[in-house]
């Protein structure tokens, strides 16, 4: 697995993997000379609906044969990137465990009822900034 979030160019601009950089919001890297050179080299923009974005955990589904380019992302970046590829029912469990960062009244509840509706344990740690064996022991009750 690669430290690096990926770039790339679908064929098919309707499927379904993938975020378009611009649904993740202002990203670093697009302005980096590297992206903007592989951008030109292409004959695409950033806008593309053919352009995608995926973090480094999900780079294995990226098509081969498909135009990549690894691209580094700050953590907030690849929060707001994992954030986008979850759907709309995690996603709004979600913003409730980074809501959670700034209180703590209620937080087993809402860390059990994030596990029930399948947000993996890894991932409420990194929303929540919990230590693991919190989440652990609210997964248990």
């Amino acid at each position: 697995m690669t430290d690096d979030a990926y770039l790339f160019l679908l064929d098919d601009a309707s499927a379904q993997l993938g975020v378009s950089p611009a649904a993740v919001g202002e990203l670093a890297c697009m302005e980096t000379p590297a992206v903007r050179a592989w951008l030109d080299a292409q004959g695409t923009t950033p806008a593309s609906p053919h352009l995608r974005l995926l973090p480094p955990e999900e780079t294995a589904a990226v098509p081969e044969g498909a135009e990549r380019l690894p691209v580094p992302l700050s953590e907030e970046e690849l929060s707001r990137l994992r954030h986008q590829m979850v759907p709309e029912p995690l996603a709004r469990v979600e913003q409730e465990l980074l809501a959670y960062r700034d209180c703590a009244d209620g937080r087993d509840g809402l860390i059990g009822k994030a596990l029930a509706a399948g947000v993996a344990p890894h991932r409420i740690v990194e929303l929540t900034g919990v230590d693991p064996a919190t989440v652990t022991t609210a997964a248990s009750r």
